[in-house]
């Protein structure tokens, strides 16, 4: 797992697994952010897998799924409303991570 910093409490990776989310947790995570559509790659773990680990380790999770290659403006909008709620840093996942720091950004840009 490569966690890069966004902002203090915005981190981004690439997919997750569920026997990571303890290690998530002890990072200091408080919320993880799938940005990843379900079966788009080969032997992901369902989101539903990812956020039954996160509920045992204690941690929020939410489905913001973006396609690559679209506008996600309803994921934005989303996020903005989900970052207004965080009192903890979130680790937000997609394939690489760039999807989430896209839509990080245009989160913070939405009015």
């Amino acid at each position: 797992m490569s966690i890069r910093s966004i902002d203090p409490n915005f981190h981004v990776t690439g997919q997750i697994k569920p026997s990571q989310v303890d290690e998530i947790a002890r990072l200091g995570y408080t919320t993880v952010i799938c940005m990843r559509p379900d079966n788009e790659g080969f032997l992901q773990p369902s989101f539903t897998e990812v956020a039954d680990a996160a509920q045992s380790a204690g941690l929020e999770a939410h489905y913001l799924p973006v396609v690559p290659g679209s506008m996600p403006l309803d994921q934005a909008t989303q996020l903005k409303h989900l970052l207004s709620k965080q009192t903890g840093p979130i680790l937000a996942y997609c394939a690489s991570g760039q999807r989430c720091a896209a839509v990080y950004d245009l989160a913070k840009r939405t009015p």
